[in-house]
Order: structure tokens, then C-alpha cells, then sequence
């Protein structure tokens, strides 16, 4: 499958919104909320079937599918063309959602998963903003580009040296990009989201570790959200003038410690590295 919809062409104003990652967790709630809510939707994911099952999961005829690797920029101009033209020619929103973790000390990391990192949860968001441009600027104003990126973009824990890289970076993004856009009425942001109820948390994102991220978060005493709340979060985004947004309890209490209390922050990560790096 390389494009599925179930609606015609041209199907006239109707709001669009495209999301990468689409076919599970954030992304696909983040689609069915805003599906229910009578947007036009497109997911966008390497996972055909799980694509397909959030198309199942989205009321009416309003939605769409492209595979898609984000770390192709020729493939995500094809891919936003296909589903313009699916949305009557509009896209008012792109969500650059998708990621990959990875975890484990730096210096046992392989180059592969180095770069596989970096291509998914940096350059994807890079090409995936730069070719939405045209199409958010023909909506403008009112237009957004959401980047998807997390705590660990806030504060760099032990064995998290690449995933917190990306994910510094993808706010970056977004605060480069709300300056550099907003002449052209669009918005960026991003959204900074803590341990959310995803299949992520069923890995053990270290390559080292048999044990599930989700055991040693509830083994620090860290709470786990539930996806919904990062939809809702999109959707004030979309809707809102901030440029980022916090996720969880987790993350807020980490960008308040990170402003007031450094040194205490710096303390807790090191008594926590047994627990959630290694």
C-alpha cells in the first residue's frame, strides 16, 4: 500500500491535518481525536497495518494513508502532494510525530543506531517542515507545524545521551521555525510529552537491558500518562499561541526543577541511573 483513502478528491474546506507516526500510539491518538472532531485526516507510517487500524478507529469518510520513511525527503513531497489532493487541495496542519528511542551508554553504542536515531527524530522533522512550507503557507494564517518531542528534551538522563540530542533539537526546530514563519502566519511548536501509555514503554529502549521501559519507570516512583492527554495537547496547540507545551506530571515538575533547582536536578538524575539508564 503506498496511499489509501476513504474519501474522493476533492472534497473541498474541509480542515486537514497530516500525522507521521500514525499508525499507533501518539499518532494515532492524536488522529482519532481529531478525526472525531471533523477534520480530514492523514497518517503517514512504515506500519501498513497499523495505519490501516487507525483509519478503523477514525468516524466517516474523511481519512487517509501514505507509507512513509521520514528520513526520504523526496518520498514526503510525494506524499504531502498525494494527500493535498485527497483533502481538496489543503493542509493546515502537519504533526511530526514520528521517532524511534534508543538508549544504553554512548560509548557501547554501534554507529547504526547512532544514525538511525538521528535520521528518524532530527532530519525527519527537518524534511518534514521544510516541504509542509508551501503547503502550510497557502493556508496561512491559522496554518501549524506540531513537532512531537519530550522530557528528555528538556533534561538529558544517563543513557539517553542520543534520544535527548534529538529531542533538544526538535524544540530548536520549533523555536527557529515560529520566528522564521511567523511573517507568513504560520505556527510551530512543540509538544514535551513524559512517560506516555504507548507500546514505547513495552520496549526496554537499551539494547543492554531485558527489562521494559515501563517496569523501571514504575520503579522510580514516575507517573505514566495516558496517550489521550497528549491529543488533547495537539489539539490546544493547533488552536493556542504557545510554543512549547508540557505533558504529564513528569515533565512538568522536570522543567520547573530544571529553572529553579539545577543542582538538585543534577543529583536526582545520577541517584536515578541505576533505575532508568542502564
Amino acid at each position: 500500500m503506498s496511499a489509501s483513502t476513504s474519501a474522493p478528491t476533492g472534497v473541498g474546506p474541509k480542515r486537514a491535518i497530516f500525522i507521521t507516526g500514525g499508525g499507533s500510539g501518539i499518532g494515532r491518538a492524536i488522529a482519532t481525536h481529531f478525526g472525531e472532531r471533523g477534520w480530514f485526516v492523514g497518517v503517514a507510517d512504515i506500519d501498513e497495518q497499523g495505519m490501516e487500524d487507525t483509519l478503523g478507529l477514525i468516524p466517516g469518510g474523511f481519512k487517509y494513508a501514505h507509507k512513509l520513511d521520514v528520513r526520504d525527503r523526496a518520498a514526503w513531497d510525494v506524499a504531502l502532494d498525494a494527500f493535498s489532493t485527497a483533502a481538496g487541495g489543503r493542509i493546515d496542519v502537519v504533526v511530526n510525530n514520528a521517532g524511534i528511542g534508543t538508549g544504553g551508554a554512548l560509548a557501547e553504542l554501534e554507529v547504526e543506531e547512532i544514525d538511525r536515531c538521528l535520521d528518524v527524530n532530527l532530519k525527519g522533522v527537518l524534511y518534514g517542515s521544510q516541504a509542509a512550507y508551501p503547503h502550510l503557507k497557502k493556508t496561512a494564517p491559522g496554518s501549524a507545524v506540531v513537532h512531537i518531542a519530550s522530557a528528555a528534551g528538556i533534561i538529558g538522563g544517563t543513557g539517553m545521551s542520543v534520544y535527548s540530542a534529538t529531542k533538544f533539537g526538535v524544540r530548536g526546530i520549533a523555536e527557529s521555525l515560529a520566528a522564521e514563519w511567523a511573517p507568513d502566519g504560520i505556527k510551530s511548536c512543540s509538544i514535551c510529552p513524559s512517560f506516555i501509555d504507548t507500546p514505547l514503554l513495552d520496549g526496554t529502549g537499551n539494547r543492554n537491558s531485558n527489562e521494559p521501559v515501563r517496569a523501571r519507570v514504575q520503579e522510580a516512583g514516575l507517573e505514566i500518562t495516558p496517550v489521550e492527554e497528549v491529543a488533547k495537547t495537539a489539539w490546544d496547540a493547533v488552536h493556542g499561541d504557545d510554543l512549547h507545551y508540557l505533558v504529564g506530571k513528569t515533565a512538568k515538575q522536570l522543567n520547573f526543577a530544571k529553572r529553579w533547582m539545577p543542582g538538585r536536578v543534577r543529583k536526582q538524575g545520577r541517584e536515578r541511573a541505576s533505575l532508568l539508564g542502564k
